[in-house]
């Protein structure tokens, strides 16, 4: 064992994702999509990186390229946290009583983790930047180009690895946990504002900026994998021996990283025994609210929600994530555009997808609840309100900087009109779809693992959600603009009612749902152990 090679982990990563996918048509649904959501995504990046080749332009080359690269590697590292999880089939902790070497485990799982639609659609992505390689340097630079999209994989791969596996291991320590999640939160919901930022500005850019910032770029870890075949195209031979050592240099720094929290991702939940569990300090939530819940079963469900989002690590993750997003989106926005509520509708709607895959956080747990006998509606209606109880704070906060930003503070009660009517949208959306394509979440200690079988595809359905809830929640925005004055009047009144309506359609249809299906949601949610 000690001398094993990577294709057993990579037969191994094959076979559990077939596995799961055996006689479970959701699950091969949702990779069907995930698969077609990949090869869209790889012919969008094939053709935008070809473009500079086919037009025969080295001075677009030298923008998109290096520029291309780097936000392929920022979107590795992000979108795992954000929306799709990484796929923890082989989640460390199984091999924790094998006689492996930590470098054989790490060249394993790496080896592993870029058998998948994510890596086989970046590769083919990133191809056509290989093509635009060979139409200005010819073949030399066209293979030197390949190397560097095979490298830039890699450390697409390794560095998202690492990053979750730290974050997770950081959320592990009571202590650290917190101010782990609030940093990579923040640089999380930090991309979406920056990318607003970046198109605004690239509207009126000064495009010599541009190229120097891309020059400065191509000579970073993030894109000099992406630019040594345009240096050979322009007859410079001598950055690309520099360039790949700093390439090669980051992998190996990369790989060391996640070797050293792999060990405490094997070792789990054992290193928290000795962890203090006499103490009695009481969080704010259980003081300021649990004890005025009404002593029924509806109260006992919200209390054990709220606690749950208050101290759970995946719950609270998302939760954080949300909260930045929502207070960057404006102020972003009020840089770049000078018109922060241009995305009050979005930011609404953002807040509802935390209750996407809200049955898949309870896990085998779920069980309890139906041995005794909890009503649909009971449970759908207080798992929402639980979620509303850390949500609606945000959304007023949000509220109130968009009205801040815009320098009319009159306004804010009807932005917050829009913000709750997009969030009741949102959740009336996103209740049925939590019932109807729950799935089980690997048992691993790390909040952003997805299970096997069609993390794209999962990651897909929330998206849409997205954008329905905003789509349906577009004509009231609309109106604002219409009648800005009377809105100004009847804005949080008639958001309020515009959002009860569609939570309280949402909420019937789920209830109804999960009536009918509740043992089919429990065989969905429960991981499989094979």
């Amino acid at each position: 064992m000690k001398h094993l090679g990577v294709w057993p982990f990579v037969r191994l990563k094959l076979r559990l994702t077939a596995n799961g996918l055996r006689g479970r048509p959701t699950r091969i649904v949702l990779f069907v999509l995930g698969a077609l959501m990949a090869g869209f995504f790889a012919i969008a990046g094939y053709s935008s990186f070809a473009v500079p080749g086919v037009l025969d332009s080295a001075r677009s080359a030298g923008m998109a390229l290096p520029l291309g690269g780097a936000g392929l590697i920022l979107g590795w590292v992000f979108l795992p946290l954000v929306f799709f999880g990484v796929d923890e089939s082989l989640d460390p902790a199984r091999f924790a009583l094998l006689p492996l070497t930590r470098r054989t485990l790490i060249t394993g799982l790496f080896t592993a983790a870029l058998v998948g639609l994510p890596a086989l659609a970046t590769l083919a992505a990133t191809a056509g930047m290989v093509d635009t390689a060979a139409r200005l340097g010819g073949p030399v630079a066209a293979f030197t180009q390949a190397v560097g999209v095979l490298l830039g994989l890699l450390v697409c791969v390794a560095v998202s690895r690492a990053v979750t596996s730290a974050f997770a291991t950081a959320l592990r320590s009571r202590r650290s946990r917190d101010l782990a999640a609030i940093m990579l939160a923040l640089l999380a919901a930090a991309i979406g504002p920056l990318q607003l930022a970046a198109l605004a500005g690239a509207q009126r850019a000064d495009w010599d900026t541009v190229g120097s910032v891309a020059h400065v770029v191509a000579w970073t870890p993030m894109g000099a994998p992406y630019s040594i075949g345009l240096d050979v195209a322009e007859g410079r031979a001598w950055p690309v021996p520099l360039k790949l050592l700093i390439v090669l240099t980051t992998i190996v720094a990369l790989l060391w990283w996640w070797s050293t929290t792999v060990e405490s991702a094997m070792v789990g939940s054992a290193s928290t025994g000795g962890r203090r569990v006499t103490d009695t300090t009481r969080s704010p939530v259980d003081l300021l609210l649990l004890r005025r819940l009404p002593r029924t079963r509806f109260g006992a469900l919200v209390s054990r929600e709220i606690r749950y989002w208050w101290r759970e690590t995946k719950r609270r993750a998302n939760l954080i994530i949300f909260a930045m997003a929502a207070l960057f989106l404006p102020v972003s926005l009020a840089v770049s555009t000078s018109s922060p509520g241009g995305m009050t509708i979005f930011v609404g709607a953002l807040a509802s997808l935390a209750l996407a895959n809200q049955f898949g956080f309870d896990g085998t747990a779920y069980a309890a609840n139906i041995t005794t006998g909890v009503p649909g509606r009971v449970e759908i209606n207080s798992r929402a309100t639980a979620h509303a109880v850390f949500t609606i704070p945000v959304l007023i906060a949000a509220a109130v900087l968009i009205g801040l930003l815009s320098a009319d503070p009159a306004r804010i009660p009807a932005t917050l009109g829009l913000l709750i009517a997009a969030y009741g949208v949102g959740v009336g959306l996103v209740l049925p779809l939590s019932v109807r394509a729950a799935y089980a979440l690997p048992e691993t200690s790390n909040p952003f693992a997805m299970s096997s079988g069609g993390g794209a595809g999962k990651g897909l359905l929330t998206f849409a959600v997205l954008v329905a809830a905003v789509l349906i929640s577009l004509p009231l925005q609309l109106i604002a603009l219409f009648i800005a004055p009377i809105w100004l009047w009847i804005g949080l009144p008639v958001g309020i009612a515009y959002g009860t309506a569609a939570f309280l359609i949402g909420s019937g249809i789920a209830a109804d749902q999960l009536d009918k299906r509740m043992p089919e949601l429990l065989t969905a949610i429960t991981p499989n152990r094979s």
